[in-house]
C-alpha cells in the first residue's frame, strides 16, 4: 500500500515499539505466567491492570470479569478500549502526529492527553478506531526508559 507523501509515518525519526492490550480473568495468575515460566519483567500495575515487558515489546493484562465482554477498563480516568493494540512512539514523532490526526480531521476514540504526570511512566496517549471497530492506541513515553518503569 503505498503512503501519501504527508504521512506521518514517514516521518518517525525513531522506529516505533510494539504495545498490545489484552483482556485476563485474573492478575494474579497472569503475572505468575508470565513472569515465572516465561520469564518476563513487570512495569507499572494496579489491581486490574498489569504491565509486562514482553521481550523488549510492552503488553498490558487488563482484569475483566469471565462473564464480561471487555469493553474498557479505567486508567487515569479515561476508559480505555480492550482489547487494544498500537505503537510506542518517539515523543516529538507522537506530537506531530496528533497535528497529523487534527489536520486531516480524524475522529479520536480517546482525545490526546498525557498520563501519569509527573510520575514514572508518564505518557501521552490517543486511540482511534479503524471502520472494523479495531482500537488502536498511539503513545510516547516523556522518558523512553520509562516504558517498562515502576
Amino acid at each position: 500500500m503505498a503512503r501519501s507523501a504527508n504521512s506521518p509515518l514517514e516521518e518517525f525519526r525513531e522506529h516505533p515499539s510494539f504495545h498490545l492490550a489484552f483482556p485476563v480473568h485474573d492478575i494474579e495468575a497472569t503475572r505468575s505466567f508470565y513472569v515465572d515460566v516465561l520469564g518476563c519483567g513487570v512495569g507499572r500495575s494496579s489491581e486490574s491492570w498489569l504491565d509486562l515487558n514482553f521481550f523488549g515489546y510492552q503488553i498490558t493484562a487488563h482484569r475483566v470479569l469471565e462473564s464480561e465482554i471487555p469493553l474498557t477498563n479505567n486508567v487515569d480516568d479515561h476508559d480505555i478500549p480492550i482489547p487494544h493494540f498500537g505503537l510506542i512512539m518517539d515523543w516529538e514523532d507522537w506530537h506531530r502526529a496528533v497535528d497529523h490526526m487534527v489536520y486531516i480531521g480524524a475522529k479520536f476514540l480517546v482525545e490526546p492527553h498525557v498520563r501519569f504526570k509527573g510520575l514514572v511512566g508518564e505518557q501521552a496517549t490517543f486511540f482511534l478506531e479503524d471502520p472494523s471497530r479495531n482500537c488502536l492506541e498511539f503513545k510516547a513515553f516523556k522518558e523512553a526508559a520509562d516504558v517498562f518503569g515502576t
